[in-house]
């Protein structure tokens, strides 16, 4: 297993922490079959009335998806395989809270998770960027999801900079990415002191409080992630290339 789930049935709080630290939480194949499966269990399972996502080890929330992965792509333009694409909750039809807790790095394929939470918590270490430009690869979903949470330009400019730049947890909460800044390492026990609230509430009031939230931008979300897998497919360069941009590239970067 590359996540541990535990439920706290006197609170109706879980949390869900992706579990492969070594790997600075990058999501393989097991991993999103994992984060698609609990999902959708959740669904049926009324004793979980919110619920707190994390990663594992002090250094990174996640990384996205794991550059070790097979993930075969059919021979069109036409149809892209995303091995990411049913990572997230929403996209698993679940209306339950969401509050993602974001220590260390977060960065590409992690947006799935993060731009699907309901709100962000990060403490002091956390970092986010964007490295598809820098590896010949399309932001599509990722800017697509952070689109509808921060700035036009921020998004913009997280998604265009790649690997050279990368957003502070300050600058992140001072553009709306994120709600509460904390100390290091207390992101986790902040986010379930806030699910210890919500789950304790009328649950149909707070699903449907959920629904509403989400669908004041739905329409624009749809119609945007429609275009994603064109984008992806005319835009990335062969994986063999990523590759060799992956091996070359430079470790310098700024923190803004």
């Amino acid at each position: 297993m590359t996540l541990r789930i535990s439920a706290d049935k006197d609170t109706g709080v879980a949390v869900v922490t992706l579990d492969r630290p070594e790997k600075l939480n990058a999501i393989d194949l097991t991993t999103a079959a994992e984060l698609t499966a609990a999902w959708r269990e959740f669904r049926f399972d009324d004793s979980v009335r919110a619920i707190v996502l994390t990663g594992a080890g002090g250094r990174a929330f996640c990384t996205g998806l794991d550059r070790g992965a097979d993930v075969p792509q059919p021979n069109s333009p036409y149809m892209v395989d995303d091995p990411l694409v049913a990572i997230g909750p929403k996209a698993c039809d679940l209306w339950k809270p969401v509050i993602a807790a974001v220590n260390g790095m977060a960065c590409g394929g992690a947006f799935y998770l993060i731009g699907e939470a309901d709100f962000v918590i990060a403490d002091e270490t956390a970092t986010f960027f964007d490295p598809h430009t820098t590896y010949g690869m399309v932001s599509a979903y990722e800017s697509i999801l952070l689109a509808q949470r921060m700035p036009f330009g921020e998004v913009a400019r997280m998604a265009l900079m790649g690997t050279a730049e990368r957003v502070s947890a300050r600058r992140a909460y001072e553009v709306g990415l994120v709600s509460e800044l904390t100390e290091p390492g207390e992101a986790p026990a902040a986010a379930v002191r806030c699910a210890d609230v919500i789950a304790s509430y009328p649950t149909e009031a707070v699903q449907g409080t959920v629904r509403a939230v989400w669908a004041a931008k739905e329409a624009t979300r749809t119609a945007a992630l429609a275009h994603a897998p064109h984008l992806v497919s005319m835009g990335n360069l062969p994986s063999e290339v990523q590759a060799g941009l992956f091996v070359g590239r430079r470790g310098e970067f700024r923190t803004r």
